[in-house]
């Protein structure tokens, strides 16, 4: 078998706000069609595409109401064929997602399941009777603030949705529900992607006692990617997700899988631990080949805290191989996140060059390469209801989904000839893919060089991992491969700062724009937001 995905930069794309095609202000599958070089000429070796089954879009494509079917405002399965067969054509491999934890409310098994006890699908969701009072079965919470259970009048009885009440939860301790799911994964398996990004991957089981979550002690740290003013952060989480068994269904799938060649299995795990659940869905013995999680993606970089993030998956006990990104479609997008309002190229090209050299797959947001900021969404635009729960405290996702900006020379950016589903602020038109290609020294032109440039350097893609011991904002570590042990340090910021050289240098190395740090008396000397590449001795 092939492990193309070890060590490969996949690039994610959220279809509703790449490009559109047919005027109607939401991106489609035309859309990415007519991107595909652009996203080739990244130098990236796959791409993730979000969501575009039929769906109506309650949380965005994430409540499935077809498996089979592409929603109308995407396109259509012929479109579909179209796109796969062209990032083919142009070296690249094709992921979706798949979402098997919940299905929309308007799904025809739900629509059976919940109209009356007895049917055929009476236990393809998770119902449950009302406790004497007429409560709730139990206290778990969504994700997306409340109760995590919705009263269905027809059946008298409650059904369990960890996040909107329009998403309810498969029972996938039924082998029924199992065996309907792949014969869902082997459709788009037969028609030739090469893997599944599989979305809240340890929500796929509950406990079937349905026994009450534990509150949280004051001192633990909230699930990771869940604000802290949710009320989703004052239970463990220890029975509502995360069950031993999914690890069997999932084995299931990867059997099936492997009848298809070189397909990938990547879960996104959001967990109390999500490092030790990653371990158990892609660590040695694991169901699936890599994982990645929301450690990444927090408030704030702690960069002395790093190397705790990578030691399970350095431990040569385990051999696990993780998925790390900094952005996607559900945080705030890292240039902000990280470096404020007013973050320099300089940070941006930065936070590129770190991402992409660390031991991993490695997933760069549609946007990033651009260095774009969060959007500031007005209320009255706010579509993600997320958002609309938590506002102000949380904005919600918007603000990272805005439309693609392509062309600054057009108030649509380019994105469409209409005014898009999302509005498009000025900074992004300042950023736009156009105004970057003019200038040699944008991010996107350190982007394309850099990921050119990486593609050469094997530690880089296969290498192990080891962090040497540095101050607040520097992060320095080896990528070794063989004999080849290859040296990159980070100045994360915007003053000179200095490190010890932990070895002989042989060989110098470009960084392709980044300010340049040098070597002086044993040390490293970096200027701000500047990185230094060396072969050791």
């Amino acid at each position: 078998m092939n492990d193309w995905w070890r060590g490969a930069v996949i690039y994610q794309i959220y279809p509703r706000s790449f490009q559109d095609s047919n005027a109607d202000g939401i991106g489609d599958l035309p859309g990415i069609l007519r991107r595909i070089p652009y996203v080739a000429q990244l130098g990236v070796d796959a791409i993730w595409i979000s969501p575009f089954y039929r769906s109506p879009m309650i949380d965005f494509g994430y409540d499935i109401e077809d498996y089979r079917e592409v929603d109308p405002i995407f396109g259509t399965l012929k479109d579909f064929d179209l796109l796969l067969a062209a990032a083919h054509r142009h070296g690249l491999k094709v992921i979706i997602d798949m979402v098997l934890s919940h299905t929309s409310i308007r799904h025809r098994w739900f629509q059976e399941s919940r109209r009356t006890r007895g049917n055929p699908k009476d236990d393809w969701y998770v119902w449950a009777d009302p406790r004497p009072d007429g409560t709730a079965p139990n206290n778990w919470l969504s994700m997306f603030g409340g109760p995590a259970w919705t009263w269905e009048p027809r059946r008298e009885q409650y059904y369990l949705h960890n996040f909107l009440p329009e998403q309810p939860d498969l029972n996938l301790h039924n082998h029924e529900v199992q065996e309907a799911l792949i014969t869902e994964c082997r459709f788009w398996l037969e028609r030739g992607v090469d893997g599944f990004r599989l979305d809240a991957c340890n929500f796929l089981m509950h406990d079937p006692l349905l026994r009450a979550n534990p509150p949280r002690p004051p001192e633990a740290p909230p699930t990771d990617g869940v604000k802290p003013n949710n009320p989703y952060n004052r239970q463990l989480h220890i029975y509502d997700k995360t069950q031993p068994e999914a690890l069997d269904f999932l084995r299931y799938l990867r059997n099936v899988t492997q009848e298809y060649g070189d397909i990938v299995l990547i879960a996104e795990i959001a967990a109390d631990d999500s490092l030790k659940v990653m371990q158990e869905y892609a660590g040695l013995g694991g169901p699936l080949h890599t994982a990645y999680s929301f450690a990444l993606l927090g408030e704030t970089l702690d960069t002395q805290l790093l190397p705790e993030t990578f030691f399970p998956f350095h431990d040569s006990r385990r051999h696990g191989w993780p998925s790390w990104a900094f952005s996607n479609h559900d945080v705030s997008r890292v240039a902000t996140r990280w470096g404020g309002r007013d973050a320099p190229d300089a940070y941006c090209k930065l936070l590129i060059a770190m991402l992409t050299c660390l031991r991993g797959t490695i997933f760069l947001y549609q946007g990033e390469e651009l260095g774009l900021p969060e959007a500031d969404v007005p209320y009255e635009q706010i579509k993600d209801p997320y958002g609309l729960n938590f506002f102000p405290d949380f904005p919600g996702r918007d603000g990272c989904r805005t439309p693609m900006p392509w062309d600054d020379n057009d108030r649509h950016a380019g994105f469409s000839t209409v005014d898009g589903w999302l509005p498009v602020p000025n900074e992004h038109l300042r950023r736009s893919v156009g105004a970057q290609e003019a200038t040699a020294d944008s991010v996107l032109s350190f982007t394309r060089n850099f990921l050119r440039w990486r593609k050469g350097q094997a530690p880089l893609i296969l290498g192990g991992i080891d962090f040497l011991a540095t101050e607040r904002n520097l992060v320095a570590f080896t990528r070794t491969l063989g004999e080849e042990r290859l040296l990159a340090a980070f100045n994360l910021d915007g003053t000179s700062r200095t490190l010890p050289l932990p070895g002989p240098v042989r060989e110098e190395m470009l960084n392709h724009g980044l300010p340049q740090g040098e070597v002086t008396d044993g040390q490293i000397q970096l200027p701000p937001f500047g990185a230094f590449f060396a072969l050791l001795k």
